[in-house]
């Protein structure tokens, strides 16, 4: 079958098979045309492949796996014995990679609980500083929008009308 079937059937991407082919994962007949022709063996490697990948395994390390994985119904199996030590490689590196992920995630997490409490701050600041303008203020005030409420009414003064109306009456 050519390429374009194979796709299909496994629904990867050409480009992804020729890929597979340079890595030395598939090795598809050439026919005198150039085409490539595939086998029924390669669509299962393919799926085999793809399997391995979602592992996390490299495409260097599935080159060496692939050869000595038998299936067992739709069950991937070892074949050889030497398989488990470079799997087992695989899953400490895997390990490591999730545990210095959890360490930046708790980190991240440091930083967001410092903002938000920053941010709790910032908002009571502005909740006390309102109240000692006007005397008692409720929290809802505060979250309404428009201009501030000074001494119960809304203020229509921006700061420059504000100085204006002051020089005007010296």
């Amino acid at each position: 079958m050519r390429i374009g079937e194979v796709a299909r059937r496994t629904g990867i991407s050409q480009r992804a098979l020729r890929y597979y082919e340079e890595q030395g994962l598939l090795r598809p007949v050439r026919r005198p045309s150039g085409y490539r022709e595939y086998r029924e063996t390669d669509v299962r490697a393919v799926r085999n492949i793809r399997t391995l990948m979602a592992a996390g395994l490299h495409s260097a390390t599935i080159a060496e796996v692939l050869p000595c994985m038998a299936e067992d119904g739709e069950e991937m199996v070892p074949a050889c014995p030497e398989l488990a030590t470079i799997l087992n490689a695989d899953r400490d590196r895997i390990s490591t990679a999730i545990n210095d992920l959890q360490a930046a995630r708790a980190i991240l997490d440091a930083i967001i609980a410092a903002a938000m409490r920053a941010e709790s701050a910032r908002s009571e600041q502005r909740y006390t500083d309102q109240a000692q303008c006007r005397g008692p203020v409720t929290r809802a005030e505060l979250d309404q929008p428009g201009p501030p409420k000074l001494f119960g009414r809304a203020s229509t003064k921006t700061p420059a009308t504000v100085s204006t109306s002051a020089a005007a009456s010296l």
